[in-house]
Formats: C-alpha cells, structure tokens, sequence
C-alpha cells in the first residue's frame, strides 16, 4: 500500500469509523471500559460509519456495558443488532449467542461484575 493509498483510507468514512473502533478497542483490553464506550459510541453515531462497522462497533460496546456491569445496555445493542436488515449473518449470530449466554446467567444481586 502506498501512501497515497493509507491517507485516502484514513481519511475515508469507513477510515475514521475503523479508527474509533480500534482505539476503542484497546482502552477496552485496558480495562478502561468508560473510554471505550465513548469511542464506541462516536463510531456509532456517525451517520457516515457503513452499517458492517457500525454492528461490529454495537457488538463490541455491548461486550463493554455486560462486562462493567450494565447488561441492559448490552442486550440492547445486541437487539439493535439483529434489528438491522442489512447486516452480515455471522454479526448477527454471534449477537444472537451472546443474548444466549446473558439470558442463561442466574440473576444474582450481588454480583457486581459480569463476564462477556
């Protein structure tokens, strides 16, 4: 890839969505949960992000809020998901799985933290 190449991709809508997601990401693998939400949610919110970034995106926030402790988020990123028409079939299975595994965890009061 050249550089004229990198900027273009870079600066390109998918670029910029691709970017938050990715910094997001990595605050995520740092435990910073908050940080990630937001980069997730900026991606999100972007009217320009294409709709395979945007349910990645969805996806990975909503490992975010069940894993800080905010499952009704979650669940609700992951309906947001299998809500969308244009969106890949594995996107939507694994949302499909993960509603699964929330669903089955025994609600227990005391418990503070949740695993994705």
């Amino acid at each position: 890839m050249n550089i004229v190449e990198w900027l273009t991709g870079r600066f390109s809508r998918r670029g910029k969505a691709i970017a938050l997601y990715k910094r997001g990401m990595a605050k995520a693998r740092k435990k910073n949960h908050a940080g990630a939400i937001d980069d997730y949610t900026i991606a999100i919110d972007m009217p320009e992000t294409p709709a395979d970034v945007r349910a990645m995106t969805l996806y990975n926030r909503a490992i975010v809020y069940v894993t800080s402790g905010d499952p009704a988020k979650g669940v609700a990123d992951l309906n947001a998901i299998l809500a969308m028409s244009d969106m890949l079939i594995n996107v939507k299975c694994m949302a499909r799985q993960k509603l699964a595994r929330i669903a089955a965890r025994p609600a227990d009061p005391n418990r503070r933290r949740y695993s994705a």
